[in-house]
């Protein structure tokens, strides 16, 4: 039997009365796409800061390829790739240096001009990261969570601020590390592109797992058209606390209310 990528057991965390994630029973199958769903405050950046020990849970457990975040965290991080909602580059360092930076502490041998081609900064491989757009830095960033070959990526909000170009450059990513075996967590606001990349959904909101499935099994479940959009499934799911979907575009977004103190 195949070991769950990521597995979760009454995973909570709470910062002082504030509830940022409530009892999460969890799976993520080893080789997915999971689309964790859910608007801005809903628990999912929190979700991956107790996976990565960046933060310790309040009560719960959970595994990541096999290992405790919280006792094997070298190990997990040599088979992670990380591209994280927030980050910060150095102005003065090149795109290549960035890389190699990650590349000595992954003890990998990537070329850091390979991976700079393959997120669409070949032009840039030696340009200072102070020079760079937020796409741009995106992209760098999305380059540095693909050293090493990770078994696991974990892609929170990767859709920020890039063009429709960026966007699909992001699928294709998504779809070639599946192609080699690697699970892809993929957290996000941005429904029109969960649904093209992601095998499942998991929708969370105000720090709950409201249900999880395929999003055709969402559709027959709440009674909705084939073709209806992953925008009205959530609405549905969540109603009483969304207050607002976009329309369905390149762009469109889930907004709800963050609890107190913006926990993420």
């Amino acid at each position: 039997m195949t070991t769950p990528a990521i597995e979760t057991d009454g995973l909570t965390k709470r910062y002082g009365s504030t509830v940022a994630l409530d009892g999460l029973d969890l799976t993520v199958e080893s080789g997915e796409v999971y689309g964790f769903l859910g608007p801005n405050g809903a628990g999912k950046s929190t979700t991956i800061n107790l996976l990565l020990n960046y933060v310790r849970p309040t009560d719960g457990s959970a595994t990541v390829l096999g290992l405790d975040p919280w006792d094997d965290v070298v190990a997990l991080h040599d088979r992670v790739g990380i591209l994280p909602d927030r980050y910060d580059t150095y102005d003065d360092l090149s795109a290549r240096r960035h890389l190699r930076l990650v590349i000595d502490t992954k003890r990998s041998d990537d070329d850091p001009e390979a991976l700079l081609t393959r997120v669409g900064l070949s032009d840039a491989v030696d340009r200072p990261a102070g020079e760079f757009s937020q796409g741009m830095e995106q992209r760098l960033a999305l380059a540095m969570a693909l050293v090493g070959d990770p078994d696991l990526l974990i892609l929170d909000e990767p859709f920020t601020g890039l063009d429709p170009h960026g966007v699909a450059l992001v699928r294709d990513v998504v779809a070639e590390e599946t192609d080699r075996g690697a699970t892809v967590f993929f957290s996000s606001h941005v429904l029109g592109q969960v649904e093209l990349v992601c095998d499942r959904l998991g929708i969370l909101h105000h720090g709950t797992l409201v249900d999880e499935g395929t999003l055709a099994g969402f559709r027959e479940r709440l009674d909705l058209d084939a073709d209806a959009a992953v925008e009205d499934v959530f609405v549905e799911l969540t109603e009483d606390g969304v207050r607002s979907a976009a329309p369905r575009d390149e762009s469109a977004s889930i907004a709800g209310d963050a609890p107190e103190g913006g926990v993420q």
